[in-house]
């Protein structure tokens, strides 16, 4: 559909934005990537995010976000915050404001570099209470960018209607189940593939992969 455009992909080497970077090559002619540096407590996850971007031969761009890390204090940021998960509250690893700036920031980059679509791997359906996850949010600051720059850019959220499950489902339809299970890092706790198995962030891609392996008939 779009094979002659050039797209950014909002890129932390995690699993969803890798399979949305294997999406993103299916469907632009150019694909560039997008790293933010927001003080997050492993620094592993940007040389994942670089290691990966070279593998695949795309360029990637890490921008300095720290300024968040002293707004936003939290369990991504702060290794003294606990990761927890209250009812009725948002969890402490949400980071205020964080995806409105990874989006505007790589908005501004988008347009100097002639792109026109801004890729994301946020999903409403496994949000698991982040406001800047949500499908009205994207809409929202996509005709705001518009409108801010006098540019049309389309901010595309491949991920946005799947569960974890049918997003390890997309990656295999691309050809890239084993890569992004191997190669991605999702966890917390700065552990890569399969990660710790404890944080949040691995028991919601363990619980999709082994949904998916079950329907597949796959192994674990």
């Amino acid at each position: 559909m779009f094979k002659n455009e050039k797209a950014i992909v909002v890129f932390s080497g995690g699993q969803d934005s890798t399979t949305c970077l294997f999406w993103a090559k299916q469907h632009f002619a150019e694909v560039e990537v997008v790293t933010f540096d927001y003080g997050q407590r492993h620094k592993l996850e940007i040389e994942v995010a670089a290691d990966i971007a070279r593998d695949l031969g795309v360029e990637q761009t890490v921008l300095d976000m720290s300024l968040l890390n002293q707004l936003s204090p939290n369990a991504l940021t702060r290794s003294d915050i606990e990761i927890t998960q209250e009812d009725g509250q948002l969890p402490s690893t949400f980071v205020d404001g964080r995806n409105h700036l990874f989006l505007s920031f790589a908005a501004v980059m988008a347009k100097q570099k002639g792109a026109r679509h801004i890729i994301t791997g946020v999903c409403e359906t496994d949000f698991s209470g982040y406001p800047d996850c949500r499908d009205v949010f994207v809409k929202s600051l996509n005709v705001t960018l518009n409108l801010a720059m006098d540019y049309e850019f389309v901010i595309h959220t491949p991920l946005m209607w799947l569960n974890k499950a049918e997003t390890w489902a997309l990656s295999d339809e691309l050809g890239a189940f084993d890569y992004v299970r191997e190669r991605t890092l999702t966890c917390y706790n700065g552990i890569k593939g399969d990660g710790c198995g404890e944080c949040p962030a691995c028991k919601l891609r363990k619980a999709g992969l082994d949904e998916y392996l079950t329907k597949r008939g796959g192994v674990q």
